[in-house]
Order: structure tokens, then C-alpha cells, then sequence
């Protein structure tokens, strides 16, 4: 994807976005992870059905991918099965790609992931992604529970291989994996840190955030288009950046939706707890150290949030620095009728874009 603007449009959109400026948005592709964030008041089969009722109103917007992701012990997320989660998308859909941003692959044997892979792509062929993370809990309990430590993320690059192995057939065992063997699920690897690395042996498209750190961004992007070798998976480096992108009326409004997050991350990073998402009025109305409050500044500072206009150009801004070809938005907030509100607004900034283009 080129950097520099590919053309001007002199129109409006809807909702007073500026189609004067350059045009990266209609050439690249938006997709949805939601990591099915539990609500104070809420119970988590709540959240995971919110999560199934997002990815239909993704679908009607035209979202390109639906994700969902694997955590494990943790209060404020109730995704802790995402191939089963993504079986339960994937059936109350009909044409979004759904897939898992990710199976954290140091937690599963590799033969059993293929398996439910073969699974979901033997029952919705076509439309299923593999994202792959190689991290391996949230704490130590949970680590301790699922029997596996910090080290077990130094094997992901094998244990990546052996997976991809069992699609492609011939393991020494002698074993072969079923339906998986001869199916093509496109691979994904989410990129922290080493994993850009990994991504680029592998010859695998890469996905990578956040947009809060661009210079920190760019620069595992770079080592990765740098490193990337062609495999049977990609001829050449795909980029998936994620984030947060809030859209609203007006930029008070969008800030809000950041809010119930940004206390959430801040509490658990004091106190060892991910909490549930609290209403954003309550959020801002706690009592917090100072500690606290840079750790929920910093959560409020950075991210894509503001009105169609000011989303639209800080977009344009993070497409032409990393030449991504996907934004896998990733926001999470308690107001549902807010956060759908905000992927109407996202979806009709891109629908504009294409529009004029």
C-alpha cells in the first residue's frame, strides 16, 4: 500500500467527514475483535451474547472479519473458549469472516487447535480465521492452572509450526489430523514484540497494535516486512494494525465510551484484578490513587476517539505510517447502544470514503 495520499475528493459525507483529503480508508479493510468485556450488573452469559448480537450488526455494516479472544480466569472478560465462541458466531452469521484474535497457542496442543479449526472450516467453509498469540495467562494462578509457565512462550514458533504442519499433512507421528488435513485456514499471528519475528519467518500475515505506541508500532512493522519470507500461507506481509476507535457527536461524547476501559486497565494494574466494565459516570466519579490515575490517563490518551471528522484524518494518519492493509478495531466499553453507535459511525466513514473514491 502506497504512503502517500492516492487522491482527492472534493464532496462531504455523511455526518460532515472531509472527503478532501487523501483516500487510504476506501482501500483498506475494517474488521471487529471484541473480547465479550463483562458489565457490572451484567452476568458473563450476558456478555457473550452481546458479543454473537455485535457480530450480526457487524455483518449488516459490512465489517470485513469478527474476532473473538481467549482469556482465562479473568472477572472482566467471559471469552474464554474462542473456537467454541467463534462456532456460535460463525452459526448466526452469514457472510462476515469469523475468526479468533487469538487461540493462544503455548496454552493447547498444537493436533487438538487443528482440529477445531478442521471443525469450524468444515462447517462454514471459507469464512474462518486462525489468529494465533503466543501469550500464557493473565497470573500466575492461571498460569499454574492451565500448567504452563512463561517459558512455554519461547516454544511458539515450533509449536506454530507443528500446527501448520497438521494442515498441510505428513507428521512423523504417523497421526492424521481430522477434517483439518488438506484445509486452508488463513493463519494469523498477533505481534507482541517477538512475535513480528516469528510472523515473518513463518511467512504469516501479522496483526499488531497498539495505536496508542505508533513509533513502537512502526518499528515491529518494519522489522517485519524486513524479515518476511513468502510461505504457502502469504506471498507477501499482510499488516493487521488493532486498536481502540471510539466514534461520536462530538469528542466528549467519544471520550466517554474510552472511560470504563481506562479505569478497568488502571485497576488491574494496581491491583493484580481485571474488573468488569463500571457505567462511565461511576468510572469518573471513583476515588483513585495517584498511581491510578496516571495508569487511567494514560488509557484515556492516544487512542482514535473524537467526531467523523477527527477520526477519519488520524486514520488516514495511521494508515500512511504503516502501509496496513486491515484495522482490526478492538474497542470495548459498558454502553452497548454507545459502542454500536460508534461502529455505525466507523462503517459509514468508510462507506463515504469508498464512495467518493
Amino acid at each position: 500500500m502506497p504512503g502517500t495520499a492516492r487522491r482527492y475528493a472534493e464532496s462531504r459525507a455523511p455526518h460532515g467527514v472531509d472527503l478532501r483529503m487523501s483516500s487510504l480508508i476506501a482501500s483498506t479493510r475494517f474488521s471487529v475483535l471484541d473480547r465479550s468485556r463483562t458489565r457490572e450488573g451484567h452476568t458473563g452469559a450476558e456478555a457473550l451474547r452481546d458479543t454473537v448480537r455485535l457480530a450480526r450488526e457487524a455483518e449488516a455494516l459490512g465489517y470485513h472479519r469478527f474476532w473473538v479472544s481467549e482469556h482465562h480466569g479473568v472477572p472482566g472478560v467471559a471469552g474464554s473458549a474462542p473456537t467454541v465462541l467463534a462456532a456460535a458466531v460463525a452459526g448466526a452469521t452469514d457472510r462476515i469472516r469469523v475468526g479468533t484474535g487469538g487461540v493462544m497457542l503455548p496454552n493447547h496442543r498444537p493436533l487438538v487447535v487443528a482440529e477445531q479449526f478442521g471443525v469450524l472450516e468444515s462447517l462454514f467453509p471459507g469464512r474462518v480465521d486462525m489468529g494465533l498469540g503466543r501469550s500464557v495467562g493473565f497470573t500466575d494462578g492461571v498460569r499454574r492452572a492451565l500448567g504452563r509457565d512463561k517459558d512455554d512462550a519461547d516454544d511458539f514458533a515450533e509449536q506454530l509450526r507443528e500446527l501448520l504442519g497438521w494442515f498441510l499433512g505428513g507428521s512423523p507421528t504417523g497421526v492424521r489430523a481430522q477434517p483439518s488435513e488438506g484445509l486452508r485456514v488463513p493463519p494469523f499471528v498477533l505481534a507482541m514484540g517477538e512475535g513480528a519475528r516469528i510472523a515473518a519467518r513463518a511467512g504469516l500475515p501479522m496483526v499488531i497494535g497498539d495505536l496508542r505506541d505508533r513509533a513502537r508500532m512502526r518499528r515491529g512493522i518494519d522489522r517485519y516486512r524486513e524479515a518476511f519470507r513468502p510461505s504457502p500461507w502469504a506471498r507477501e506481509p499482510y499488516v493487521v494494525v488493532s486498536g481502540t476507535v471510539a466514534v461520536a457527536a462530538t469528542p466528549e461524547a467519544a471520550r466517554r465510551l474510552l472511560v470504563p476501559e481506562a479505569w478497568s486497565m488502571a485497576h488491574s494494574r494496581t491491583h493484580g484484578t481485571f474488573p468488569p466494565l463500571p457505567p462511565a459516570q461511576e468510572a469518573e466519579a471513583r476515588e483513585m490513587t495517584a498511581r491510578e490515575r496516571g495508569f487511567y490517563e494514560a488509557g484515556l490518551t492516544g487512542q482514535l476517539a473524537g467526531t467523523e471528522d477527527q477520526v477519519a484524518q488520524e486514520l488516514e494518519a495511521v494508515l500512511r505510517e504503516t502501509g496496513a492493509q486491515e484495522v482490526l478495531v478492538t474497542t470495548s466499553t459498558y454502553d452497548r447502544a454507545a459502542l454500536l453507535d460508534s461502529y455505525r459511525r466507523l462503517a459509514g466513514i468508510v462507506r463515504a470514503r469508498r464512495g467518493a473514491v
